[in-house]
């Protein structure tokens, strides 16, 4: 039982006091077979006048805070402990028509998945061309080899570099410059294996680094992002290529979209104009904390 707790705080600041709009939150962790939420408490400055719960198109939770006073300060505070349980290697449980590429999704999936198979630069030749590279020009490509040779090669070859401005660069420009952040290798991956036919979502979360943006992990102490692939008898797929990560180990998955735009993990307005604006502060901080007593534990009985 490995156990992680997850602080992350966001702090903006502004010249006087300002009104606030509606601000919605994504941080609480999607519960699955590999992550179980074990406790998770938010606490917001000033107060919010509402707070309440809704899940948006792709089933992430989001909480929504709207507010009646004013202030020259606003804080989210979030704290969060889970059971993660890593996969360190692929098992790739691909259906055996699957496990070659090219392959056709089944007419039972392809409804469903047809919003993350179209791409979203659909006018970008770029992309496509260096995706091809991969692939054999003389037949097919075994599917795993394919998606893991993808994800090492923007690993390998393309230099991290942190950004604190919003919003992602275009695939292009990540190609043009071999440079990025993780949500700009995360874009460029999922439209590179869009163009090849795949499913795939932008994920939005973080990841477990012990020692900040060392050589074996980027992206830590700040929110991180990944890539999901469906495959046929696999289903999604982690694949990080700014760590060369296949599977989930050491990845702490939040939300899921169709595109990065829609995984801002913060976001609301506030009165007045851009001026009043001073700056914003995040810091995230993950960590492994010793596992909670469970009553078999506490009656030293045998698991």
């Amino acid at each position: 039982m490995t156990v992680l707790r997850v602080t992350h705080i966001t702090t903006y600041t502004y010249k006087r006091p300002v009104g606030f709009g509606q601000h919605r939150l994504l941080f609480r962790p999607r519960d699955s077979q590999d992550q179980r939420l074990l406790s998770s408490s938010l606490n917001i400055f000033p107060a919010p006048s509402d707070l309440f719960w809704i899940h948006d198109a792709f089933n992430n939770c989001i909480a929504v805070a709207e507010f009646d006073t004013e202030s020259d300060t606003l804080r989210f505070e979030t704290d969060i402990v889970l059971d993660h349980k890593p996969q360190n290697a692929l098992h790739f449980r691909a259906d055996a028509e699957a496990r070659v590429w090219p392959f056709a999704y089944d007419d039972e999936n392809l409804p469903d998945l047809q919003a993350v198979i179209a791409r979203q630069y659909s006018q970008d030749t770029e992309t496509p061309a260096w995706a091809r590279r991969f692939v054999d020009p003389s037949g097919g490509a075994d599917t795993a080899r394919l998606l893991e040779s993808l994800t090492h090669a923007i690993h390998n070859d393309f230099k991290y570099i942190r950004r604190g401005n919003p919003g992602t660069q275009t695939p292009e420009m990540t190609l043009y410059s071999l440079s990025g952040t993780c949500r700009d290798y995360a874009l460029l991956m999922i439209e590179a294996v869009r163009s090849l036919g795949f499913a795939a979502r932008f994920v939005t979360g973080y990841i477990y680094s012990p020692s900040r943006d060392t050589p074996e992990r980027l992206g830590g102490g700040a929110t991180h992002a990944w890539v999901q692939v469906f495959l046929p008898g696999a289903g999604w797929v982690e694949f990080d290529p700014t760590n060369g990560i296949v599977g989930n180990r050491d990845l702490i998955r939040v939300g899921v979209t169709r595109t990065p735009r829609q995984a801002i993990p913060l976001w609301g307005t506030h009165t007045g104009t851009r001026m009043d604006f001073l700056a914003m502060d995040v810091q995230v901080d993950v960590s492994s904390v010793e596992p909670p007593l469970i009553p078999s534990q506490l009656n030293n009985e045998p698991l």
